[in-house]
């Protein structure tokens, strides 16, 4: 049933419609695990690990950050007591991305670190380690140090060398197909806009990216672009994206896309004057409200 609830996850354009039969599950599995011997609590807290990072995600997409943090102590705490490794270090690379959504990057670096020491108790099969590395460079470039994020990115870049690491596909999801757009958005954090404009527009060329596919992912590189134009002075680069990434947000109800958004919405002062990026920041506005609501 979790297998099923991740796929269901991926393939939901509003992910908030997910919710309700991932809150059933988790009040059926705690139901379960009540009473049961040592041996059957193990196995029904790696589920309950795995499925609470899923609450977890639906929680960060809309939002709910207080929430997101319970469900990812949650699932930390009974992959711990299911000793599965991986699964304890997914729940901490997760937590670490509420702390960064607050742009607490130290803090997050310190999640990591310890996330980073349990992956390397894992299945060294799985993309776990790799993952983390992926997540530390966000956490580095939040903190304005180049050489460190590039070493996590290039760390990170081995899962696509060795072709006998494998994600499940559910609570494990990274097999270096975002390595692109995060590089992208690393170098743009670091105020490197001519690598990070390049490594953006070669992520949009990939298939997983096309229209029609993952609005979340689709949406953050086009606002990354717009961003950029931005940064450039340049009005026709900043409406070009970031309309676009802003059809995604209304269509997917994606907190994520919409969150990035707003910080492209504080970049876009200097165009103001230009009337159709102040149309672009009143309906930003509007959606980011909207959605608070």
């Amino acid at each position: 049933m979790n297998s099923h609830l991740w796929q269901v996850y991926q393939l939901a354009r509003s992910k908030s419609s997910v919710y309700p039969v991932v809150h059933d599950q988790l009040l059926s599995l705690t139901r379960t695990l009540e009473g049961r011997s040592d041996t059957e609590a193990g196995a029904l807290c790696g589920a309950a690990g795995d499925l609470f990072q899923l609450a977890g995600e639906l929680a960060f997409d809309n939002s709910r950050y207080t929430d997101a943090a319970a469900s990812y102590t949650l699932a930390a705490s009974a992959s711990r007591e299911a000793r599965s490794y991986d699964l304890w270090a997914c729940a901490l690379v997760r937590h670490a991305y509420v702390g960064m959504s607050g742009k607490q990057y130290k803090e997050a670096a310190g999640v990591l670190s310890a996330a980073e020491k349990i992956a390397k108790r894992g299945d060294g099969a799985l993309s776990t380690r790799y993952w983390v590395a992926s997540v530390q460079a966000e956490a580095y470039a939040g903190m304005g140090q180049l050489t460190a994020c590039e070493r996590a990115l290039d760390e990170a870049q081995k899962v696509v060398d060795h072709s006998s690491t494998t994600a499940t596909g559910g609570w494990l999801r990274f097999d270096g197909s975002r390595l692109m757009e995060e590089r992208g958005a690393r170098y743009l954090e670091l105020g490197r806009l001519d690598p990070a404009e390049t490594a953006l527009t070669d992520a949009l060329k990939q298939r997983a990216l096309a229209n029609g596919q993952s609005f979340r992912r689709r949406g953050a590189v086009l606002t990354d672009l717009a961003v950029i134009g931005a940064k450039r002075y340049d009005p026709d680069q900043v409406v070009t994206f970031g309309r676009e990434a802003l059809e995604l947000a209304r269509a997917s109800s994606s907190g994520y896309v919409a969150r990035r958004l707003r910080g492209l919405r504080a970049e876009l002062g200097p165009l103001n004057p230009d009337a159709r990026v102040a149309d672009l920041g009143a309906e930003i506005d509007a959606l980011t409200t909207s959605q608070q609501t």
